[in-house]
Parts: C-alpha cells; sequence; structure tokens
C-alpha cells in the first residue's frame, strides 16, 4: 500500500507498532494494530505505544495493548526524493484481500483518498519529475510482454527520446531566435540571415527528425507486435511448422490433409518482439463446407498478416497451387519456406519447375527453424537499423507529432523559396517547434493528459 502527500506519516502512524521510528529510506518491521480512537491520540501526540512485554505481564500499566493484524515492512521516503517528489510511506502486508482492504479503509478514514488511475506517475510528470516521455514509458513497462520490451520501455524512463529531440529543438529555436532578433533590431543593424544560410539551418533540424520519423516502423512492431501467417496448401507441414515455432504442440497434426479447419493462434517472443503466429487451412479447392469456412478465414488471416510465411514442401514438385499463393503475396512481406528438407537428398521438389525457398527447413527434425527465425527478425528490422538506436518512435502519439513538425518545416522551407517576410516564416518554425514540445509534454493540453493517464493502473 503506497500513501502519498504532505500527511502520509500522519496517516500511515496511527495504523503501525514500529521497532523504530521511521526513518527516510529504511525499511522498518511492525505490526498493523487496530485503531482506536486512543491508540490514534497518542500516535499523533508522537508516544510510541505499548510493546507486549512489561513488568510481569508485559503490560505497561493503564495502557491498553492494541490487538495485532499483522506484521508488516514499512519504508518511509522523504519529499523531494521520491517518485512523486511528495512525502510516500509504503506498507507491505502479506497480501491478504482483507487485510490490504483494512489499510485502505483506514487511511481514507484518515483523511486520504483513492489514487486515480496513473495518478503517481502524473504527480511525477506535473512536479517535474519526469517528463511526459518518460511517463508513457513507464506503461509501456508495466505493459512489456518480453524483456526486450522492458529494455526498450527503460531506455525511453531513462529519457531516451527526449535527450535525442533536446539538440533539435535547440537548433530551431538558435533559428528562431536569430531571426526574432533581425525583426525586433533592424535598427541596430542586426544581421539578417541570407536565405542560403536559413534553409541550410532548416535542413539540419529537418535531416534528425526525419531519420527519427522512419524508426516508427520497427518501434510500433517493438511496442505492440505483429501477426505471422502460415500459409500454404494440405499436408505441407504447416501446423508441424506452427508448433516447431511455438516449441509445443499447440496445433494437431495428421497426415490427413486438411486437418485444420480453423484458425490457430499462440502468441511467442522472436527476438524480443510478440509475433502471433497464426495457423490456417490449407488452401485448396474444397467441396466441404467446414474446410471451405476455414480456407476463407485462412484468407482473411493472410490480408491482415504483417508478415505471410508461405510453406512449401520440398519433398514434392510445387504445384500451380503454390505459384498462385505466392502471386497473392506480392507487394507484401512474404517468406517462403522449403518444408521436409529431410526428405530430399539434392534439393529435388519444390525447387524444380517451381519457386525457390527462401529458407530450407524441416518442422520434423528443427533443421533451418533458427535460420526461419532469424529471416523472421531481418523482415522486422528492415533495412533502417532502427533496433542498433537508442529513442526511437514506438508511440503513434510521438509519430503523429514529429511529423506535424515535418510538415511546418516544409511550408518553411516553401516560405523561403517563395520570399516570404521573416515575419510569416516564423509562424511556420513556431508550428515545428510546437509538437516537439508537445512530445515531451513542455506544450500538451490538459485533455491530452488525462488521456494518456487514464490507461495507466491504479497505484502507478
Amino acid at each position: 500500500m503506497r500513501i502519498a502527500g504532505p500527511q502520509a506519516r500522519v496517516i500511515a502512524l496511527p495504523m503501525l507498532r514500529l521497532k523504530h521510528d521511521l526513518e527516510p529510506g529504511r525499511a522498518i518491521f511492525g505490526e498493523l494494530i487496530e485503531v482506536s480512537g486512543d491508540s490514534a491520540e497518542l500516535r499523533l501526540a508522537g508516544l510510541r505505544l505499548a510493546g507486549p512485554f512489561d513488568n510481569a505481564q508485559g503490560r505497561q500499566p493503564g495502557v491498553a495493548v492494541p490487538t495485532r493484524i499483522d506484521e508488516v515492512i514499512v519504508t518511509y521516503f522523504a519529499k523531494p526524493h521520491t517518485y512523486t517528489t511528495d512525502d510516500i510511506v509504503e506498507i507491505a502486508a502479506h497480501g491478504s484481500p482483507v487485510v490490504l482492504r483494512h489499510i485502505v479503509e483506514l487511511c481514507i478514514a484518515a483523511g486520504a483518498r483513492l489514487a486515480e488511475p496513473g495518478e503517481f506517475t502524473m504527480r511525477a510528470f506535473l512536479n517535474g519529475r519526469i517528463d511526459l516521455t518518460q511517463a508513457e514509458a513507464v506503461r509501456d513497462l508495466i505493459d512489456s510482454q518480453t524483456l526486450y520490451q522492458a529494455k526498450i520501455a527503460a531506455q525511453q524512463l531513462e529519457g531516451a527520446l527526449s535527450k535525442r529531440l533536446q539538440p533539435v529543438k535547440q537548433k530551431l529555436i538558435e533559428l528562431i531566435a536569430v531571426l526574432e532578433a533581425g525583426i525586433d533590431f533592424a535598427e541596430d543593424d542586426v544581421s539578417v540571415l541570407p536565405d542560403a544560410t536559413i534553409l541550410e539551418r532548416i535542413a539540419a533540424v529537418r535531416q534528425p527528425l526525419e531519420q527519427l520519423a522512419t524508426t516508427f516502423v520497427y518501434g510500433k512492431i517493438v511496442h505492440q507486435g505483429l501477426t505471422l501467417a502460415i500459409v500454404g496448401r494440405p499436408n505441407v507441414g504447416k501446423s508441424s511448422l506452427f508448433n516447431r515455432l511455438v516449441e509445443r504442440e499447440r496445433a494437431i497434426v495428421t497426415s490427413t490433409p486438411g486437418t485444420t479447419r480453423d484458425l490457430v493462434s499462440e502468441t511467442v517472443s522472436i527476438g524480443g518482439i510478440p509475433i502471433q503466429l497464426v495457423d490456417t487451412a490449407g488452401i485448396r479447392q474444397s467441396l466441404d463446407e467446414a474446410e471451405s469456412i476455414g480456407i476463407r478465414k485462412s484468407m482473411e488471416a493472410l490480408a491482415d498478416a504483417g508478415i505471410v510465411l508461405v510453406v512449401l514442401d520440398l519433398s514434392q514438385p510445387a504445384t500451380a497451387e503454390d505459384d498462385a499463393l505466392i502471386r497473392q503475396t506480392q507487394g507484401r512481406p512474404v517468406i517462403v519456406v522449403g518444408n521436409k528438407c529431410d526428405l530430399t537428398a539434392s534439393g529435388e521438389g519444390a525447387g524444380i519447375g517451381g519457386p525457390s525457398p527462401q529458407i530450407r527447413a524441416s518442422a520434423l527434425t528443427g533443421e533451418g527453424i533458427a535460420g526461419l527465425r532469424g529471416e523472421i527478425l531481418r523482415h522486422i528490422g528492415g533495412e533502417t537499423g532502427a533496433q542498433m538506436e537508442a529513442g526511437f518512435l514506438t508511440n503513434i502519439r510521438h509519430q503523429a507529432l514529429v511529423e506535424e513538425s515535418l510538415a511546418a518545416l516544409t511550408a518553411a522551407t516553401s516560405a523561403v523559396a517563395a520570399k516570404v517576410p521573416h515575419e510569416m516564416l516564423l509562424l511556420d518554425l513556431y508550428n515545428a517547434l510546437r509538437p516537439l514540445d508537445a512530445v515531451t509534454g513542455a506544450t500538451t493540453t490538459d485533455d491530452i493528459l488525462n488521456l494518456i493517464f487514464s490507461t495507466f493502473c491504479i497505484g502507478k
């Protein structure tokens, strides 16, 4: 239980019997006790309640010993060196819902109130402890499904994105300052920048923003994951390959073509990226109603997937259905996998007279599976190298703001080419600066803040 605010100690102490006085940054063993009017008054007066032993019976004459409810660990954090910059008292009980609810009731009776979703992080932001990108990283860290996602969120929490934006903002502010000075002090012979220099300085701002904007493709996948659909003819080993990637027997596998009639999905981590694998029904002409429905769902899954994995059977010659299926994936990220490579000694099969697989694998033996995972990661990362950078975009709000800033810089470039007065040019430059401020929260409205923090869980 976490209590934050100037009255945190006053509210917490009456319900506690501690071995030592509270000290900042020190965990103290104590007891949660039944609160009565007398005990509360004694505690608020700064007096220690009677311990269990004194005289022969362990009781101080005239003072009732409060009933113990639970043993607890109490930690006091003194302002301003806390998460919210307020005084904070944390009480760690044994986790009984009854006991925890009782502590909440005692706190509310003493004048506290329940925290709103994300209120602790919002107070940290409003008090200047963290900026908005760091606050949003707290939510991302809590929502992380993989260790890699947690590492990226931790980078953002350390201010990686803010640090990357800061020099860009500084260059833009310096350009604005020079142009403002040229307008305000024209009579004092303050030099006005020539158009070529202005264009160079706008380009110096624009280039790193464009590089940052390209990281969103990879950053969105890191944040949200993506779907990978496994498609192919019946009995080429799609379900076996699915099970091999999932690393357990998740889908039913038989030698009978058309076993899979419905979509089977499972989320796995590949290189730290959460990927939803979808095993689909074999695509062929079918007169069976149930199988036909499954094939229709397979085509829908193919259309919705971020990456399509087309499975070929290397133990058999390629068919027109293989060619047609690969043609349907043109223009989309696709990986062609030749399964059952353990049944072909000399590369015969689908490679002759048909499409050549990018990856040769065997779902039975596991051969080529590591290479398949690597190929999936290559498709995810693209050629931008974003995964090697710190401070890339994972949030659609940030992406929209960066694009808005770039649009304003484009307008500013056009204004310079059109010989627009500097007073009007400055409007475009300010329009480029405001979205960058909104990324970190310098100019974010209350409505946006409420929307962001309402997605947090209570107590964060």
